[in-house]
């Protein structure tokens, strides 16, 4: 039986090939042996995703970031965190020139119009083309918005296939507060949304405060995702959407990626104490997410994969019935078994984020 085609709306490749230092190119168990030995990040020896994982699963398209932060003196956050807006400039363009340099190999291919995006997927749905001859298509997003020095930097970022942004990221930022912080966007903030609506940049309200996401709701007028979020009813945190959020969502046509980090799916999941198997965190509590968010929308064209399977974490901190990125094709059974029809597993494998994109796009 031929694999559903997948998109994952919110992979950080770059940064794991950039600062986990991963050959993505290789075989997951070969990246994995390579780190056995190393203690210096929690996931060592145990990634999900590198770029044969991908095909493996059938998943041809994905958001793939920029990740890059500012802290604050004083202040300590994990993973892409820089002392100046241009040393976190620089990081974004060492992740963009990972990208080029996939490209050049045949492994990657960027997309950034209606054109190439209708390309692509008629290349895989080709079945004349062998498998690792297609490219791993990829949106370019910047998950939070520290590493634009100014202004400016927007347009030079657009100019080499930018076409996603969201404001802030975790703590305090540039633009705006992210996760487990409060208020608004800063002044700089607002001005980056006005110039984000004159390029008709897709805004990414993962990681806003309550009062930011608001804002930006009432203030901006171009498409609108959310690439990776869950639900803040069944899992109650601010990191996660409320049933308000995800009405005005709704109302606006976006989609919502689920995500499966543990915490994000069982707010009983603390991260690197608990264990996915002792709590019996599965591949099937995002049903429970999507369910959720289809039950408020009353169709299943608002929800999809935003995984975030290499964002900081690995098979410590993800379902325990999954080994790889690959295992998103287990969703079409357990979808199934949940009632899903046919049309609703489309739905949440491709066809919503398709449809957005083409709308934004056209």
């Amino acid at each position: 039986m031929n694999k559903r085609f997948i998109i994952d709306a919110h992979l950080d490749l770059a940064m794991n090939a950039m600062e986990w230092n991963r050959d993505l190119t290789r075989p997951l168990e070969e990246i994995r042996l390579r780190e056995m030995n190393l203690k210096d990040k929690n996931d060592r020896g145990r990634g999900t995703v590198c770029l044969p994982e991908l095909r493996k699963g059938n998943i041809g398209l994905v958001v793939a970031t920029q990740l890059s932060r500012v802290t604050a003196f004083g202040s300590s956050l994990p993973g892409s965190s820089w002392h100046s807006p241009q040393q976190a400039w620089a990081m974004t363009q060492a992740q963009l020139a990972w990208y080029r340099e996939m490209e050049a190999l045949g492994e990657m291919v960027q997309i950034i119009n209606l054109q190439q995006l209708d390309a692509h997927i008629e290349l895989w749905n080709n079945e004349a083309v062998a498998d690792d001859k297609k490219p791993i298509g990829y949106i370019l997003s910047l998950e939070g918005a520290d590493s634009l020095v100014d202004i400016t930097y927007l347009h030079k970022a657009y100019a080499y296939g930018l076409r996603a942004v969201g404001v802030s990221h975790f703590g305090p930022g540039r633009y705006a507060p992210g996760t487990k912080m409060a208020g608004p966007l800063t002044n700089s903030g607002v001005e980056l949304l006005k110039e984000m609506s004159r390029l008709n940049l897709i805004l990414d309200v993962t990681h806003l405060t309550d009062e930011g996401f608001d804002q930006v709701m009432e203030m901006y007028q171009g498409p609108v995702w959310s690439s990776h979020h869950n639900v803040r009813a069944i899992a109650p945190t601010q990191r996660q959407l409320s049933d308000e959020q995800i009405k005005r969502l709704i109302e606006r046509d976006a989609v919502i990626g689920g995500m499966l980090d543990c915490w994000a799916m069982d707010s009983r999941f603390i991260d690197t104490v608990s264990d996915p198997w002792q709590l019996n965190i599965r591949l099937e509590n995002l049903v429970d997410h999507w369910d959720h968010i289809c039950q408020i929308a009353g169709n299943s064209e608002h929800v999809a994969f935003g995984t975030d399977l290499d964002g900081n974490f690995g098979t410590e901190q993800s379902p325990w019935d999954m080994n790889s990125i690959a295992d998103l094709q287990k969703y079409e059974a357990i979808l199934s078994a949940r009632g899903y029809k046919t049309e609703d597993i489309d739905n949440i494998f491709h066809k919503n984020w398709l449809r957005f994109l083409r709308k934004a796009w056209n």
